[in-house]
């Protein structure tokens, strides 16, 4: 399928940081909007500190088309999250991009 928009974002929380809730406050506001597709978070355990650097979080949300990421930004309960998520960081790397795949999913 093609036409998909990603949004990246890969973080390291402050000491200290309740982690835990920040998580499923991020899982209750990408079920809460339907706009985003997919939701996917892994947390870092084996890359070497020189090439993490101290990023120690990934999410990645797929939408349908770049407007429904646009829908997402702008809905009051992201607004309201972000505030949230952001004073909970030290340090952010944001990547949003259209999707070019180049390996199909094998089929079911």
């Amino acid at each position: 399928m093609e036409g998909e928009f990603k949004h990246l974002v890969l973080v390291k929380f402050k000491e200290g940081a309740a982690v835990g809730e920040i998580l499923k406050g991020m899982e209750n506001l990408v079920t809460e909007i339907e706009a985003v597709k997919s939701f996917e978070w892994g947390q870092e355990m084996e890359g070497p500190e020189m090439l993490t650097q101290g990023f120690t979080h990934a999410f990645l949300m797929t939408f349908e088309n770049k407007e429904a990421h646009s829908a997402f930004t702008a809905h009051p309960k992201h607004v309201e999250f972000s505030a949230t998520f952001s004073a909970a960081i030290e340090k952010i790397v944001l990547l949003d991009f259209p999707a070019i795949r180049a390996k199909p999913p094998p089929s079911a």
